[in-house]
Protein backbone atom coordinates (compact mmCIF):
# COMPACT_ATOMS: atom_id res chain seq x y z
CA UNK A 1 0.00 0.00 0.00
CA UNK A 2 1.52 3.49 -1.13
CA UNK A 3 1.81 6.41 1.77
CA UNK A 4 -1.25 8.33 0.45
CA UNK A 5 -3.88 5.02 0.39
CA UNK A 6 -2.31 4.66 4.25
CA UNK A 7 -2.73 8.33 5.02
CA UNK A 8 -6.48 8.11 3.35
CA UNK A 9 -7.27 5.02 4.64
CA UNK A 10 -6.06 5.90 8.50
CA UNK A 11 -7.65 9.66 8.43
CA UNK A 12 -11.19 9.09 6.22
CA UNK A 13 -12.09 5.25 5.44
CA UNK A 14 -11.37 4.10 9.07
CA UNK A 15 -14.39 2.49 11.09
CA UNK A 16 -13.27 2.13 14.20
CA UNK A 17 -15.13 0.20 17.43
CA UNK A 18 -11.80 0.10 19.28
CA UNK A 19 -7.88 1.42 19.39
CA UNK A 20 -7.22 -2.11 17.69
CA UNK A 21 -6.63 -0.78 14.18
CA UNK A 22 -4.46 2.41 14.85
CA UNK A 23 -2.39 0.77 17.44
CA UNK A 24 -1.52 -2.15 15.05
CA UNK A 25 -0.65 -0.05 12.10
CA UNK A 26 1.41 1.87 14.57
CA UNK A 27 3.49 -0.63 16.01
CA UNK A 28 3.94 -2.40 12.18
CA UNK A 29 4.86 1.28 10.93
CA UNK A 30 7.62 1.48 14.39
CA UNK A 31 9.14 -1.70 13.05
CA UNK A 32 9.61 -0.62 9.36
CA UNK A 33 6.33 -2.34 8.14
CA UNK A 34 6.29 -5.48 9.47
CA UNK A 35 5.87 -6.41 13.12
CA UNK A 36 5.04 -9.69 15.10
CA UNK A 37 1.72 -11.01 16.40
CA UNK A 38 3.57 -10.58 19.92
CA UNK A 39 4.67 -7.04 19.81
CA UNK A 40 1.03 -6.04 18.12
CA UNK A 41 -0.45 -7.41 21.05
CA UNK A 42 2.00 -6.33 23.91
CA UNK A 43 1.05 -2.73 22.21
CA UNK A 44 -2.64 -3.31 22.27
CA UNK A 45 -1.99 -4.45 26.00
CA UNK A 46 -0.18 -1.42 26.58
CA UNK A 47 -3.49 0.49 26.19
CA UNK A 48 -5.86 -2.27 28.34
CA UNK A 49 -6.40 -0.21 31.27
CA UNK A 50 -8.34 -3.35 32.73
CA UNK A 51 -4.96 -5.24 32.59
CA UNK A 52 -3.14 -2.06 34.73
CA UNK A 53 -5.66 -1.92 36.76
CA UNK A 54 -5.27 -5.73 37.70
CA UNK A 55 -1.30 -5.87 37.96
CA UNK A 56 -1.39 -2.12 40.32
CA UNK A 57 -3.61 -4.13 42.44
CA UNK A 58 -1.18 -6.92 42.31
CA UNK A 59 1.23 -4.43 42.56
CA UNK A 60 0.31 -3.21 45.84
CA UNK A 61 -2.14 -5.48 47.61
CA UNK A 62 1.13 -8.79 47.16
CA UNK A 63 4.27 -7.82 45.87
CA UNK A 64 4.51 -4.31 47.25
CA UNK A 65 3.34 -5.73 50.88
CA UNK A 66 5.77 -8.77 50.72
CA UNK A 67 8.55 -6.70 49.81
CA UNK A 68 8.35 -4.04 52.08
CA UNK A 69 7.46 -6.53 54.67
CA UNK A 70 10.74 -8.09 54.23
CA UNK A 71 12.30 -4.01 54.61
CA UNK A 72 13.56 -4.22 51.15
CA UNK A 73 11.42 -1.40 49.43
CA UNK A 74 9.00 1.30 50.57
CA UNK A 75 5.82 2.30 49.95
CA UNK A 76 5.45 6.59 47.88
CA UNK A 77 2.34 7.90 49.57
CA UNK A 78 0.28 10.60 48.05
CA UNK A 79 -2.26 10.98 51.36
CA UNK A 80 -3.59 7.81 51.95
CA UNK A 81 -2.61 6.24 48.54
CA UNK A 82 0.05 4.38 47.62
CA UNK A 83 1.71 5.50 44.14
CA UNK A 84 4.53 4.06 43.90
CA UNK A 85 7.54 2.26 45.43
CA UNK A 86 11.33 3.11 46.47
CA UNK A 87 14.01 1.31 47.32
CA UNK A 88 15.09 1.58 51.16
CA UNK A 89 17.88 2.83 52.07
CA UNK A 90 19.45 2.73 48.22
CA UNK A 91 22.65 4.85 47.77
CA UNK A 92 23.24 5.58 44.09
CA UNK A 93 25.26 2.46 42.30
CA UNK A 94 27.27 2.56 39.89
CA UNK A 95 26.46 1.32 36.04
CA UNK A 96 28.09 -2.09 36.80
CA UNK A 97 26.56 -2.89 40.26
CA UNK A 98 23.24 -1.75 38.87
CA UNK A 99 23.17 -4.17 35.46
CA UNK A 100 24.44 -6.90 37.64
CA UNK A 101 21.27 -6.70 40.10
CA UNK A 102 19.32 -6.49 37.06
CA UNK A 103 20.99 -9.35 35.35
CA UNK A 104 20.24 -11.22 39.08
CA UNK A 105 16.34 -10.87 38.59
CA UNK A 106 16.60 -11.51 35.35
CA UNK A 107 18.01 -14.97 36.26
CA UNK A 108 15.44 -15.75 38.99
CA UNK A 109 12.46 -15.09 36.29
CA UNK A 110 14.21 -17.27 33.78
CA UNK A 111 14.52 -19.78 36.81
CA UNK A 112 10.62 -19.66 38.10
CA UNK A 113 9.89 -19.73 34.54
CA UNK A 114 11.40 -22.98 33.51
CA UNK A 115 10.64 -24.70 36.43
CA UNK A 116 6.69 -23.61 36.76
CA UNK A 117 6.18 -23.27 33.17
CA UNK A 118 2.46 -21.52 31.83
CA UNK A 119 0.88 -22.16 35.24
CA UNK A 120 1.80 -19.33 36.76
CA UNK A 121 -0.35 -17.10 35.12
CA UNK A 122 -2.92 -20.04 36.60
CA UNK A 123 -4.29 -17.02 38.52
CA UNK A 124 -5.23 -14.90 36.17
CA UNK A 125 -7.81 -17.78 34.08
CA UNK A 126 -9.44 -17.83 37.62
CA UNK A 127 -9.90 -14.16 37.37
CA UNK A 128 -11.23 -14.30 33.98
CA UNK A 129 -14.51 -12.05 33.34
CA UNK A 130 -12.72 -8.73 34.22
CA UNK A 131 -14.85 -6.68 37.01
CA UNK A 132 -13.41 -2.51 36.71
CA UNK A 133 -11.04 -0.95 38.61
CA UNK A 134 -13.93 1.45 40.17
CA UNK A 135 -16.79 -1.80 41.09
CA UNK A 136 -14.07 -4.01 42.50
CA UNK A 137 -12.83 -0.87 44.75
CA UNK A 138 -16.83 -0.33 45.81
CA UNK A 139 -16.83 -4.01 46.67
CA UNK A 140 -14.08 -4.31 48.05
CA UNK A 141 -14.54 -1.31 50.36
CA UNK A 142 -17.99 -3.13 51.29
CA UNK A 143 -16.46 -5.84 52.38
CA UNK A 144 -13.90 -4.41 54.59
CA UNK A 145 -11.23 -5.48 52.37
CA UNK A 146 -12.29 -9.04 53.57
CA UNK A 147 -13.27 -12.47 52.49
CA UNK A 148 -16.90 -12.33 52.90
CA UNK A 149 -17.22 -16.65 53.52
CA UNK A 150 -13.95 -16.78 55.68
CA UNK A 151 -13.48 -13.94 56.58
CA UNK A 152 -9.65 -13.53 55.46
CA UNK A 153 -7.77 -10.03 54.91
CA UNK A 154 -6.62 -8.43 52.06
CA UNK A 155 -3.66 -8.33 53.29
CA UNK A 156 -3.36 -12.33 53.82
CA UNK A 157 -4.87 -13.41 50.51
CA UNK A 158 -5.98 -12.16 47.19
CA UNK A 159 -9.05 -11.00 47.21
CA UNK A 160 -11.31 -11.81 44.20
CA UNK A 161 -14.61 -9.83 43.04
CA UNK A 162 -17.03 -13.00 42.50
CA UNK A 163 -20.16 -12.93 40.66
CA UNK A 164 -22.85 -14.31 43.67
CA UNK A 165 -25.27 -15.36 40.72
CA UNK A 166 -22.41 -16.63 37.94
CA UNK A 167 -23.27 -14.82 34.65
CA UNK A 168 -23.88 -17.91 33.03
CA UNK A 169 -26.74 -18.57 35.73
CA UNK A 170 -28.50 -14.94 34.66
CA UNK A 171 -26.19 -13.39 37.20
CA UNK A 172 -25.78 -9.27 36.22
CA UNK A 173 -22.79 -7.09 36.47
CA UNK A 174 -24.39 -5.49 38.75
CA UNK A 175 -22.58 -4.20 42.55
CA UNK A 176 -25.83 -5.91 44.00
CA UNK A 177 -24.66 -9.32 42.74
CA UNK A 178 -21.16 -9.01 43.66
CA UNK A 179 -19.05 -10.50 46.66
CA UNK A 180 -15.52 -10.34 47.79
CA UNK A 181 -14.27 -14.05 47.97
CA UNK A 182 -10.56 -14.93 48.49
CA UNK A 183 -8.93 -16.90 45.85
CA UNK A 184 -9.18 -19.60 47.69
CA UNK A 185 -12.68 -19.71 48.45
CA UNK A 186 -13.23 -18.69 45.26
CA UNK A 187 -11.76 -21.18 43.76
CA UNK A 188 -13.73 -23.97 45.77
CA UNK A 189 -16.50 -22.44 45.01
CA UNK A 190 -15.87 -22.86 41.50
CA UNK A 191 -15.09 -26.41 41.33
CA UNK A 192 -18.53 -26.78 42.94
CA UNK A 193 -20.63 -25.31 40.40
CA UNK A 194 -21.71 -28.27 38.82
CA UNK A 195 -22.65 -30.52 42.24
CA UNK A 196 -23.84 -27.67 44.23
CA UNK A 197 -23.57 -24.05 43.53
CA UNK A 198 -26.16 -23.87 40.27
CA UNK A 199 -28.67 -25.95 42.47
CA UNK A 200 -28.27 -23.35 44.77
CA UNK A 201 -28.66 -20.78 42.24
CA UNK A 202 -32.07 -22.15 40.90
CA UNK A 203 -33.45 -22.30 44.01
CA UNK A 204 -33.20 -18.22 44.23
CA UNK A 205 -36.39 -18.11 41.79
CA UNK A 206 -38.27 -20.23 44.02
CA UNK A 207 -41.77 -18.68 45.25
CA UNK A 208 -44.56 -19.59 47.22
CA UNK A 209 -48.37 -18.48 45.27
CA UNK A 210 -50.17 -18.55 48.28
CA UNK A 211 -47.44 -16.06 50.25
CA UNK A 212 -47.79 -12.16 50.54
CA UNK A 213 -44.29 -11.84 50.41
CA UNK A 214 -43.80 -13.87 47.21
CA UNK A 215 -46.17 -11.71 45.48
CA UNK A 216 -45.88 -7.82 47.28
CA UNK A 217 -47.25 -5.32 44.85
CA UNK A 218 -44.19 -3.70 43.01
CA UNK A 219 -45.29 -0.26 44.40
CA UNK A 220 -44.86 -1.10 47.43
CA UNK A 221 -40.92 -2.02 46.59
CA UNK A 222 -38.62 0.88 48.29
CA UNK A 223 -35.43 -0.61 47.00
CA UNK A 224 -33.99 -4.38 46.03
CA UNK A 225 -31.07 -6.36 44.20
CA UNK A 226 -29.83 -9.64 43.12
CA UNK A 227 -31.24 -11.41 46.33
CA UNK A 228 -33.51 -8.84 48.45
CA UNK A 229 -36.10 -6.19 48.34
CA UNK A 230 -37.59 -4.04 51.06
CA UNK A 231 -40.80 -2.57 51.76
CA UNK A 232 -41.63 -0.08 54.44
CA UNK A 233 -44.07 -2.24 57.33
CA UNK A 234 -47.89 -2.31 56.97
CA UNK A 235 -47.77 -1.71 60.98
CA UNK A 236 -44.89 0.15 61.72
CA UNK A 237 -43.37 0.25 65.35
CA UNK A 238 -41.91 3.59 64.70
CA UNK A 239 -41.68 5.74 61.32
CA UNK A 240 -39.85 4.76 58.01
CA UNK A 241 -40.00 1.08 59.63
CA UNK A 242 -38.75 -1.15 57.03
CA UNK A 243 -38.34 -4.98 55.87
CA UNK A 244 -35.71 -6.47 54.27
CA UNK A 245 -36.98 -9.63 52.47
CA UNK A 246 -35.21 -12.44 50.64
CA UNK A 247 -36.97 -12.80 47.22
CA UNK A 248 -36.94 -16.91 47.80
CA UNK A 249 -39.42 -18.35 49.64
CA UNK A 250 -37.48 -19.60 52.37
CA UNK A 251 -39.26 -19.63 55.77
CA UNK A 252 -36.71 -18.20 58.44
CA UNK A 253 -32.96 -16.65 58.57
CA UNK A 254 -31.54 -19.86 59.82
CA UNK A 255 -32.27 -21.38 56.45
CA UNK A 256 -30.92 -18.39 54.39
CA UNK A 257 -27.58 -18.63 51.83
CA UNK A 258 -24.79 -16.68 52.78
CA UNK A 259 -24.96 -15.07 49.58
CA UNK A 260 -28.65 -14.03 50.59
CA UNK A 261 -27.26 -12.45 54.05
CA UNK A 262 -24.56 -11.24 52.27
CA UNK A 263 -26.92 -8.94 50.24
CA UNK A 264 -29.54 -8.23 53.10
CA UNK A 265 -26.75 -7.10 55.41
CA UNK A 266 -25.97 -4.75 52.95
CA UNK A 267 -29.41 -3.66 51.94
CA UNK A 268 -29.54 -2.84 55.74
CA UNK A 269 -26.67 -0.88 55.53
CA UNK A 270 -28.25 1.42 52.23
CA UNK A 271 -31.83 1.80 54.43
CA UNK A 272 -30.09 2.84 57.34
CA UNK A 273 -28.30 5.88 55.11
CA UNK A 274 -31.58 6.66 53.40
CA UNK A 275 -32.92 6.53 56.53
CA UNK A 276 -30.63 9.39 58.03
CA UNK A 277 -30.45 11.48 54.92
CA UNK A 278 -34.54 11.15 55.32
CA UNK A 279 -35.17 11.60 58.82
CA UNK A 280 -32.09 13.34 60.97
CA UNK A 281 -33.88 13.13 64.35
CA UNK A 282 -33.28 9.37 64.46
CA UNK A 283 -30.44 8.18 66.74
CA UNK A 284 -30.71 4.41 66.72
CA UNK A 285 -32.65 1.30 65.44
CA UNK A 286 -33.91 -2.08 66.38
CA UNK A 287 -32.78 -4.73 63.70
CA UNK A 288 -34.32 -8.09 64.32
CA UNK A 289 -35.64 -11.22 63.45
CA UNK A 290 -38.59 -13.66 64.48
CA UNK A 291 -37.66 -17.24 63.74
CA UNK A 292 -40.29 -19.42 64.47
CA UNK A 293 -43.99 -19.29 65.89
CA UNK A 294 -43.25 -19.52 69.67
CA UNK A 295 -40.40 -16.15 68.51
CA UNK A 296 -43.23 -14.30 67.51
CA UNK A 297 -43.28 -14.97 63.65
CA UNK A 298 -46.59 -14.61 62.04
CA UNK A 299 -45.71 -14.95 58.38
CA UNK A 300 -43.08 -17.98 57.60
CA UNK A 301 -41.26 -16.29 54.73
CA UNK A 302 -37.96 -14.64 56.28
CA UNK A 303 -37.92 -10.90 57.32
CA UNK A 304 -35.47 -8.55 58.69
CA UNK A 305 -36.84 -5.81 60.60
CA UNK A 306 -35.24 -2.27 60.80
CA UNK A 307 -36.84 -0.33 63.30
CA UNK A 308 -35.51 3.28 63.65
CA UNK A 309 -35.58 4.74 66.77
CA UNK A 310 -35.29 8.56 67.97
CA UNK A 311 -34.99 10.17 71.36
CA UNK A 312 -38.07 10.29 73.55
CA UNK A 313 -39.98 7.34 71.71
CA UNK A 314 -42.91 6.15 73.38
CA UNK A 315 -42.75 2.67 74.09
CA UNK A 316 -43.79 0.06 71.59
CA UNK A 317 -47.15 0.78 70.84
CA UNK A 318 -48.27 -3.04 69.78
CA UNK A 319 -47.12 -4.16 73.64
CA UNK A 320 -44.27 -6.44 72.32
CA UNK A 321 -42.46 -8.01 74.79
CA UNK A 322 -38.14 -7.88 75.41
CA UNK A 323 -36.68 -9.75 72.57
CA UNK A 324 -39.48 -9.94 70.63
CA UNK A 325 -40.72 -8.01 67.75
CA UNK A 326 -44.01 -7.83 67.20
CA UNK A 327 -45.68 -8.64 64.31
CA UNK A 328 -49.38 -8.25 62.94
CA UNK A 329 -50.44 -11.21 60.49
CA UNK A 330 -50.88 -8.68 57.28
CA UNK A 331 -48.28 -6.02 55.84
Amino acid sequence: MKIEQLHRYITEQMRMSHVYQPVMLREILKSGGEASVEQIAKALLSHDRSQVEYYELRTKNMVGKVLTNNGVVIPVKDGNRTIGFRLKDFVDVNAEDRDRLIAECEEKIADYIEQRGSNIWQHRFNAKGYVPGSVRYEVLKRAKYRCELCGASAEEIALHVDHIIPRNRGGKDDLSNFQALCITCNTNKRDQDDADFRGVADTYGHREAECIFCEVPADRVIAENELCYAIRDGFPVTSLHTLVIPKRHVSDYFELFQPELNAIRRMLDDLRSSIQDEDQNVTGYNVGVNAGQSAGQTIFHCHVHLIPRRDGDVSDPRGGVRGVIPEKQSY
